[in-house]
């Protein structure tokens, strides 16, 4: 008798102390843990932002490669731009359809096809880029629950893969810029 209470004991915890995080104290957590994946996602403490990666890229460049670098400033751009769309619906969308890989997610021409597409590239790559932080923003927005069209993913991983993924390439635009003389 002795021995099975010992070992109920033991199994409900009695007799050790349990740390118990508070409700408000998760809440806070969470709060944090959005703020902090926002902030990763805009760059700017250890990483470039994507608005100093891009600015005043002359447009006679952003289709140039340079020796030692595979991509363009522009299929760097697309790429970022792809990718990161593509991250963000398969978030929110169950009928988004992935691009093709790799042909799908590269520019085939190094170069923007007019001074317009370069503009309107930067744009796309903004405005996705405020609605990935507006459903991290969003307190209804569960961070781990799993994305119920993917096979285990859910929105922190997405964030995160996006500001990984965003972090990559953006330097090797800002590399490819050195290389071609057009970084500070």
């Amino acid at each position: 008798m002795r021995e099975t209470r010992a070992s109920i004991h033991r199994l409900a915890g009695v007799g050790r102390e349990e740390k118990v995080t508070s409700v408000s104290t998760r809440m806070e957590n969470d709060k944090l843990l959005r703020k902090h994946l926002i902030k990763l996602l805009e760059g700017g403490d250890a990483h470039a932002t994507f608005d100093d990666a891009v600015a005043d890229l002359p447009p006679a460049l952003q289709g140039k490669t340079s020796r030692g670098a595979e991509h363009s400033p522009w299929q760097l751009l697309e790429h970022l731009r792809i990718a990161q769309w593509d991250i963000l619906e398969f978030a929110i969308n169950p009928k988004h359809n992935s691009p093709k890989w790799p042909e799908g997610y590269w520019p085939k021409i190094a170069a923007p096809p007019d001074e317009q597409a370069w503009h309107q590239s930067v744009q796309a790559f903004r405005n996705d880029m405020q609605r990935f932080i507006k459903l991290l923003a969003d307190d209804s927005t569960d961070l781990f629950a799993k994305i119920p069209h993917g096979d285990g993913q859910n929105i922190l991983r997405q964030a995160l893969l996006a500001a990984d993924h965003n972090a990559y390439h953006l330097g090797q635009l800002i590399l490819v810029r050195r290389l071609l003389g057009a970084w500070k």
